[in-house]
């Protein structure tokens, strides 16, 4: 028996199916981002945090509600915010939450697992993601910046800044206060295309790998894995690495892989907007190697324990 049987019909079928489905949620969330990075100002997002160093971290994580930036945008906002007196706490806990813990990410899951629990899986994501983000953050807080921050990416906050005092000024995230409306809006529509372009790209290949893997792969071959609560969770982080795709249209991919637990599709969608390979070289731009290392393995480390041992449980006892 062949394990490997390919069909062009079958694959541009299933590969176009993904495409019209993601693509408009990867140019929505690509117009936003670029929109939030011309016209709105650091005070504005950072207004909206609590004085409080543990409560600020934890509503830091709720950001992207109000301020929704996809994590192929997220490390230059964070790195402004920084640089203006924000606890590295908050900037992490901002940056690994945004690209989830976001109303465009909550709708395309919603889309993309309509008829697999759509409100289950939806809820779950944003949670997951919201909780990881959060644990990530008080982590961080043990540490000083001197010991997190690369040299030179930002000036470090003194001791007095860190209780959490923003500097005032309203300058906006990519343009001075001396911007003109008609330069931001070209700002905002050049930094769109980009993201659009970089984004769709990751997006199309991943289409293209998820539909070779349904449509010419005998799924006989990874039953096996699958069925291993273990394996399967690592598998799809590996995946979601590898894959390197933007969270506003990851959901369409990881419905794909039905071979597959849901727990282990939910570490999927949680694992790749926190940690993969294009993030490892964004993350280095900000932070320093042995941080970004060390992130990389305490959110596989996480998620995967969690997946694997109390989501499959949790789906389990809802019968999915």
């Amino acid at each position: 028996m062949s394990w490997f049987t390919f069909s062009w019909q079958n694959f541009f079928y299933s590969f176009l199916a993904l495409a019209f489905e993601g693509l408009p949620f990867v140019l929505v969330g690509s117009l936003i981002s670029g929109a939030i990075a011309a016209f709105v100002p650091s005070r504005m997002i950072t207004g909206f945090l609590p004085k409080n160093a543990f409560l600020s971290t934890l509503a830091s994580g709720l950001l992207g509600l109000c301020f929704p930036v996809c994590e192929c945008g997220i490390v230059p906002v964070v790195r402004r915010l920084i640089n203006k007196g924000l606890p590295v706490s908050c900037g992490v806990t901002f940056m690994l939450a945004s690209p989830i813990v976001n109303p465009i990410v909550a709708f395309s899951t919603f889309a993309a697992f309509r008829g697999q629990a759509p409100w289950l899986n939806t809820g779950i994501r944003l949670g997951f993601g919201y909780l990881t983000a959060v644990l990530a953050g008080l982590s961080v807080r043990q540490f000083s910046p001197k010991e997190i921050l690369r040299e030179g990416a930002v000036k470090i906050p003194s001791r007095k800044r860190l209780a959490f005092q923003i500097s005032p000024l309203p300058d906006a995230i990519s343009n001075d206060l001396n911007s003109s409306f008609a330069q931001k809006l070209i700002a905002a529509v050049r930094m769109t295309c980009d993201d659009f372009i970089d984004t769709a790209v990751y997006f199309m290949v991943g289409a293209a790998v998820a539909a070779t893997f349904n449509t010419a792969v005998d799924q006989q071959i990874i039953l096996p894995l699958a069925l291993n609560p273990t394996l399967s969770t690592v598998a799809m982080m590996a995946i979601a690495m590898i894959l390197t795709l933007c969270s506003t249209s990851d959901a369409f991919i990881a419905a794909t892989f039905v071979s597959f637990p849901l727990f282990a599709r939910m570490a999927f969608m949680v694992f790749g907007p926190m940690f993969d390979l294009k993030l490892f070289f964004l993350y280095s731009v900000l932070f320093k190697k042995r941080f970004v290392i060390a992130l990389g393995i305490g959110l596989f480390l996480a998620i995967g324990i969690i997946s694997s041992r109390f989501l499959s449980l949790l789906y389990a006892s809802q019968g999915l």
